[in-house]
């Protein structure tokens, strides 16, 4: 067992950060280090496990023994405690400049404990150009033992300025059979829960793991793929499409709720107690209402993107549907993402002609581009919604 482990078919990736990590315990003892460098570009599409192979690579790069993956530096790596690692996840739409100030700040300190002082960057995409532009500097000018770790999901999503700068490791979406095998392994699932899992999940072992461990996630993605079968008139579209936005709502809500709850807590116990709601303010400590109204604004910011992210997950499963459709239609033999629907998919694709199919996975695809483009969600998903229906 290694911190590489829970990889799933990354094979050549987990070749090249073993041999980065031997290079730089070499570099730490006086060696060249060829190999390692400062900055690294982890990318690769959702769900593939990029932001997983940056935290176990700065775990090997903290382990004495190159991530033995039962050391207590491993474990406080991966469970972001080491107080070398930090880990930075943009909460809300955008990774914010004063972020990136701090991030600079810190990684110009030494380490205290372990043998770097290294900085993950989760959804490095996030950042805005004069964001990017701050953080350039780190990237251009890091400081000794400083090792900076970017996860994006692709070398297109960075200023080109920065990601030239930096190491690319590619990461793929591992195949349905390694994904079903690992949830048979390791979480005990039934095999043939874990392949229906796996195929629908396209390859997003997360998303695998919720679908085959909770009927919640599988009801719910029934209720997404109901759509293509409710567009009979202009006014079904349209309560289709408000149906799909909820659900995605719903999912992102049921997500931040328990999270911002424990927030809550853990900021009221730092401030003496007391901090229980909106009723807070009156008897807080000095600087407690500021404390629970930037921590709101922050859940808030967060929920969004929570929920732009639930929503996107319905419309990749929508478009593999159509997909599901399209191979029908033009009679090829390839496995069907979704099986379990193979029916519905085949009574659409008689009722329709490969053209009009490309056509609504477009719409799709185009829907999903406008909600990242901060275009009203829902009126996005209407849109799309009446251009299926059209074909």
């Amino acid at each position: 067992m290694s911190v590489f482990s829970d990889l799933v078919g990354q094979e050549a990736v987990v070749e090249q950060l073993t041999a980065a990590a031997a290079a730089a315990a070499e570099a730490l003892a006086g060696g060249d280090g060829a190999g390692m460098t400062h900055a690294w570009l982890f990318t690769g599409p959702p769900g593939s496990g990029r932001s997983n192979a940056a935290r176990a690579f700065a775990a090997a790069l903290q382990c004495p023994e190159g991530g033995c993956g039962h050391c207590e530096t491993c474990h406080q790596a991966l469970g972001g405690t080491h107080p070398d690692v930090a880990v930075i996840v943009p909460e809300g739409l955008h990774l914010l400049i004063d972020q990136a100030r701090e991030i600079i700040q810190r990684s110009s300190r030494a380490p205290t404990r372990g043998r770097w002082q290294v900085t993950l960057i989760e959804d490095a995409d996030r950042m805005e150009e004069r964001t990017s532009n701050t953080l350039l500097k780190a990237v251009e000018e890091p400081p000794p033992h400083s090792v900076l770790l970017l996860c994006a999901p692709s070398v297109d999503d960075l200023l080109p300025t920065i990601r030239s700068r930096c190491r690319l490791v590619p990461l793929r979406s591992p195949s349905a059979a390694a994904v079903a095998q690992v949830l048979v392994e390791r979480d005990g699932v039934d095999p043939a829960m874990a392949a229906f899992a796996a195929r629908a999940s396209q390859g997003h072992i997360g998303r695998a793991r919720r679908l085959a461990t909770d009927e919640e996630t599988r009801r719910e993605r029934r209720d997404v793929l109901a759509l293509p079968r409710s567009l009979g008139n202009v006014g079904q579209a349209l309560n289709a499409a408000k149906d799909l936005f909820d659900a995605a709502k719903d999912e992102a809500d049921k997500l931040a709720a328990s999270r911002d709850d424990v927030e809550r807590e853990a900021l009221s116990t730092a401030l003496g107690g007391g901090a229980t709601g909106k009723g807070y303010a009156g008897s807080a400590p000095k600087g407690g209402a500021g404390a629970l109204k930037e921590l709101e604004k922050r859940q808030r910011s967060r929920g969004t993107r929570t929920q732009r992210d639930a929503l996107d997950r319905a419309l990749i499963d929508l478009a593999a549907f159509y997909r599901d459709v399209l191979t029908v239609q033009l009679g090829t033999n390839a496995v069907p993402v979704h099986g379990d629907l193979a029916d519905q998919a085949a009574v659409i694709a008689g009722n329709s002609t490969p053209e009009s199919t490309l056509h609504r996975i477009d719409a799709i695809l185009a829907c999903r581009t406008a909600v990242e483009g901060n275009v009203a969600p829902q009126l996005a998903v209407e849109a799309m919604a009446l251009a299926l229906r059209t074909g």
